[in-house]
């Protein structure tokens, strides 16, 4: 089979500079098509230092260096060329100089990501990337923007520009630059740019972290808001949905919204994350078993199923569009939550519980109440245990301290 390409360093004698040198050029030659380009060094010289340089087999010390570096970019062509599925000038271009070309650049990706979480009625992850993009637009003043503009320095001072001019917290932050880590993978996955742009990771950029503590309550202060009375119906829906999410293991509300008939049985609810279905392949049901509360819940606010996708409670129904899904999920949350804070602040509560906190309460109940790390992450859906154990690490430290009590408690 004929070789798609060959590629050489070359000096082209077709134009002498004023310093009497001539331009050293990586040659790229397609013998199928006979079709070669050269490209630009910032190297030049004279044919006789040339021939000591490159073409002589023994280099005298002072050319070494020089050697080297030819070396190393005859070596990286090579390495990307070698590497495409089928040798293209367009291809080799691409990922030899990060010249992606105004249709394949940032804005394409982005674009081209937040296409595909739309189909697939992801619209708040659509949106985040959307809103990541507005941002990093702002800061780069409306620059059509390359990958090749996107440098650690560039990221540091998006950063900066983010918390000190646009008052962002770490977390928006975190989550708009792992947005623009994803559009560099996609791009490296789709053979656009190389892995020498990729600005993150080991002595790169890192992006950060926000320490924040979990929100949490005590068992005790779960008793205090079980037995308590709601003064008005609205109080008492959103104290059903959230201890509804707290004893279904923390179970989000938006995909509690989601539960359809065929999903539920008098004994249990078998359910896949939302979260989960839309970004791993390998997904895995959750099993919750119902008690006398639980089931209440569902006698007491759900619908009537005349078939089996029917949804079990009456916030969503069938043809609604997913963004008009989205709006009612979020308000239907806000609802909880402005409700659920309103009957909590009436027993002595200071912080706004959010059904956020229910998911984290049950972790951290369960855990301490003796269960494993392994069982509260299969519970919550978690595909990997890390995930599991920074819940854990973020737990107050009364949670923490109470775990470490248990190591001795033989009872």
């Amino acid at each position: 089979m004929q070789k798609q390409y060959f590629i050489s360093i070359v000096l082209d004698r077709r134009r002498i500079k004023k310093d009497g040198t001539f331009p050293v050029r990586l040659r790229v030659f397609m013998p199928e098509t006979k079709k070669q380009k050269l490209y630009n060094t910032v190297f030049s010289f004279t044919e006789k230092d040339f021939k000591n340089i490159w073409e002589s087999g023994k280099v005298k010390r002072e050319y070494r260096d020089l050697k080297a570096e030819l070396f190393a970019i005859e070596t990286r062509a090579e390495k990307i060329a070698k590497d495409l599925p089928t040798f293209t000038f367009e291809d080799f271009e691409r990922l030899m100089f990060g010249s992606t070309g105004t249709k394949r650049n940032v804005a394409f990706f982005f674009n081209k990501i937040i296409e595909d979480f739309t189909k697939k009625g992801s619209i708040s992850t659509a949106k985040g990337y959307n809103d990541a993009y507005n941002c990093i637009s702002r800061y780069a003043k409306g620059k059509d923007l390359n990958f090749k503009d996107i440098t650690v320095s560039f990221l540091e001072g998006f950063e900066k520009f983010c918390i000190d001019e646009e008052n962002k917290s770490i977390t928006t932050v975190s989550m708009y630059t792992r947005n623009l880590r994803a559009v560099f993978n996609r791009a490296i996955t789709e053979k656009v740019i190389s892995n020498e742009v990729y600005p993150f990771g080991k002595n790169k950029y890192k992006i950060k972290t926000s320490a924040k503590v979990k929100k949490a309550l005590t068992a005790d202060e779960v008793k205090i808001l079980f037995e308590g009375t709601p003064k008005t119906p609205e109080q008492e829906q959103a104290k059903a949905f959230w201890f509804f999410s707290y004893l279904c293991n923390g179970m989000n509300v938006k995909d509690i919204i989601e539960l359809r008939c065929k999903d539920v049985d008098d004994e249990k609810i078998t359910f896949v994350r939302s979260k989960t279905e839309k970004t791993t392949s390998d997904v895995k049901a959750i099993e919750v078993y119902l008690n006398d509360y639980s089931r209440k819940v569902i006698k007491d606010y759900g619908t009537e199923c005349q078939s089996p996708n029917d949804y079990i409670f009456p916030v969503l129904t069938k043809g609604m569009s997913s963004e008009v899904q989205r709006q009612k999920k979020l308000n239907f949350i806000s609802f909880i939550n402005d409700n659920f804070d309103k009957y909590a602040k009436d027993l002595g509560f200071k912080e706004k519980i959010t059904t956020y906190w229910a998911r984290h309460t049950f972790s951290t109940v369960a855990i301490n109440k003796g269960m494993s790390i392994e069982f509260v992450g299969e519970a919550l859906g978690h595909t990997d245990i890390k995930t599991t154990m920074n819940y854990f690490k973020g737990f107050e430290k009364d949670s923490k301290k109470k775990i470490t009590d248990l190591l001795l408690d033989f009872q």
